[in-house]
């Protein structure tokens, strides 16, 4: 059975800089919810994605994929069998969206704001 951590890094912005999150997502169906690796503060869209995969693999997870970037908010949802990301404005438009593309059969498990 795959081993899954569930981890969030945050990093520190610099006073004025522009910073993007992203979501790497490990959806092979199997015992547990899909692995994930979930990233804030980066300089931008690119290295978050870089840094969000890093993140699901180090989790112990080998199918990662990214499966969002954001500028602002942004939020992970799973279940066994689903998963859903969502965006936007603010942490609850972020977390409505990700139950949402989870068609409501998700828990919450990280949801943060640049």
């Amino acid at each position: 059975m795959k081993r899954i951590t569930f981890t969030l890094l945050a990093l520190l912005l610099s006073a004025g800089a522009h910073a993007a999150g992203a979501i790497a997502v490990d959806d092979d169906e199997g015992e547990d919810e899909p692995g994930y690796g979930f990233v804030t503060g980066a300089a931008n869209r690119d290295e978050a994605g870089r840094k969000a995969l890093q993140e699901c693999r180090k989790s112990g997870n080998d199918n990662c994929k990214v499966v969002a970037r954001f500028d602002t908010c942004g939020a992970y949802a799973a279940s066994k069998k689903y998963y859903g990301v969502g965006w936007g404005n603010t942490k609850a438009k972020a977390i409505d969206m990700a139950l949402e593309n989870c068609r409501g059969k998700c828990k919450v498990h990280v949801a943060e704001c640049e």
